[in-house]
């Protein structure tokens, strides 16, 4: 049986109180008030007016926290709102049908705990996402980034452009080929629907102005010299990029950021910026200068990768960083400007590394990310000049260079992810990788039983 605190991330607070424990049977029933029946249909208990499992709303608690009481004869589940309560019952659904008696205090250190998923270098279908955000919620990941478009992709249908989905989304699109596929508006529209209900946030990202070459196979014109362009199928970067100097750039920026922010009613749009090595860096300001004002416009708070940092960034814009080291102090000059910083360093987030020189799928250029190296770092030490009141959050980006299947997607999410996910939501002075280590061990026959396709790390002893 599982002790109190042995669940991933670990909880804020635990104090087991005694030796007693509360049996879940499969007649145990929960009662919930009517705003939280959704929540409760997560534990698969039948409802009741009295249950032994009671889900209850506190406002005088923050929004993502719970608070979990355990004895032998009930549960008391109380969060700060239905998604205090949704973190609340994944915990109890860790640790399993014995509930050790006890209880449990619980928030999140950060807000902004993300995972990404690159649907443009290969395609994944609703349901094959869909799949992904219940393996994430179960660690209390609560934004879901979609890159939906690439040098070798465009994933996602925009009216009034329809040579974007037919031609760079269509057979043979994606690295090697292989990865064709796109969202059809009502698609998006269901799997932002879908992870809303897990209370996972989508956010899409219309990558620019480089990372367009699918654009500009679609669609000439938007060229420098209006010359058709050839698909590419490699995985080089840098190459393309959109022309600030043509309104016929601007009309089809508009549009499309429009039509993404019609179909989110999350907060975030991602306007992507990175990379950009073939733009030109007065063309590179004066094309931001532009667009990063429109997802506001929209409604929308703009996020970017770091390079956007570069720019007059508008109110509330948040930076991403993605590199290893700081190639200059451009994000601590953002953050001292009072702009949040999503932290992602590509030596121990990206899921996208090898996990070793013998990894079978996975890329080197950071480096090797084995559990180890994903867990023991700290956001607020990363940066310089980027301390823990400029961090909204971590993310663990999956770029899919390498990925073929649902497989490899979760071979490279798996047993990383979860080691983020503590960094995201643990405090920082209880964080411990033995510790850590040893809970992560208890998912071994968890996911071989749900047939998930983990990575058998070396450091963790599986049971």
């Amino acid at each position: 049986m599982r002790r109190l605190g042995d669940v991933i991330p670990l909880p804020a607070s635990v104090r087991p109180v005694t030796d007693a424990t509360f049996r879940t049977l499969p007649g145990t029933t929960v009662s919930a008030p009517p705003g939280l029946a959704a929540v409760a249909a997560h534990l698969g208990q039948p409802l009741a007016d009295d249950g032994a499992i009671r889900l209850v709303l506190d406002p005088a608690l923050a929004s993502e926290a719970y608070r979990l009481e355990i004895t032998a004869e009930s549960v008391t589940l109380t969060g700060g709102s239905a998604q205090g309560v949704y973190w609340g019952v994944q915990t109890l659904r860790q640790l399993g049908p014995d509930l050790p008696a006890g209880i449990i205090e619980d928030q999140p250190r950060y807000g902004y705990r993300s995972a990404m998923l690159d649907l443009a270098r290969h395609f994944f279908t609703p349901a094959e996402v869909e799949a992904h955000i219940d393996l994430l919620a179960q660690f209390k990941i609560n934004h879901l980034h979609l890159h939906l478009t690439d040098d070798q992709g465009w994933r996602l249908e925009i009216p009034g452009w329809p040579r974007l989905t037919e031609v760079s989304g269509g057979e043979g699109t994606g690295c090697d080929g292989t990865g064709p596929g796109f969202l059809t508006l009502t698609e998006y529209a269901d799997l932002v629907a879908y992870a809303a209900a897990r209370f996972v946030t989508i956010v899409p990202e219309i990558d620019m102005p480089g990372h367009v070459n699918a654009v500009q196979v679609a669609y000439p014109e938007l060229t420098a010299d209006g010359e058709p362009v050839e698909p590419r199928t490699d995985a080089e970067v840098g190459y393309s990029s959109l022309v600030a100097a043509k309104e016929e750039t601007y009309a089809f920026v508009e549009t499309v950021l429009k039509t993404v922010a019609d179909l989110t009613p999350g907060p975030y749009l991602h306007i992507g910026g990175d990379e950009c090595h073939s733009t030109p860096a007065a063309d590179y300001r004066a094309f931001l200068d532009r667009v990063l004002p429109l997802p506001g416009a929209l409604g929308k708070t703009v996020i970017g990768w770091h390079e956007i940092a570069a720019a007059d960034l508008p109110t509330g814009a948040v930076v991403q960083y993605w590199r290893i080291e700081p190639v200059d102090d451009a994000v601590a000059r953002a953050a001292a400007d009072g702009h949040q910083v999503i932290v992602s360093p590509a030596d121990r987030t990206y899921l996208d590394m090898k996990y070793d020189a013998d990894s079978p799928l996975g890329l080197d250029w950071a480096g090797h990310v084995d559990v180890r190296r994903a867990y023991e770092w700290d956001p607020a030490e990363r940066l310089p000049g980027v301390g823990e009141e400029s961090i909204l959050g971590v993310e663990a980006p999956l770029w899919s260079e390498t990925l073929r299947s649902v497989a490899d997607v979760q071979y490279q999410t798996f047993p990383r992810l979860p080691a983020v996910a503590e960094v995201g939501w643990s405090p920082r002075d209880s964080r411990d990788w033995e510790s850590f280590r040893e809970r992560l061990a208890a998912f071994g026959p968890v996911w071989t039983a749900a047939g998930i396709n983990f990575h058998r790390s070396p450091e963790i002893d599986w049971h």
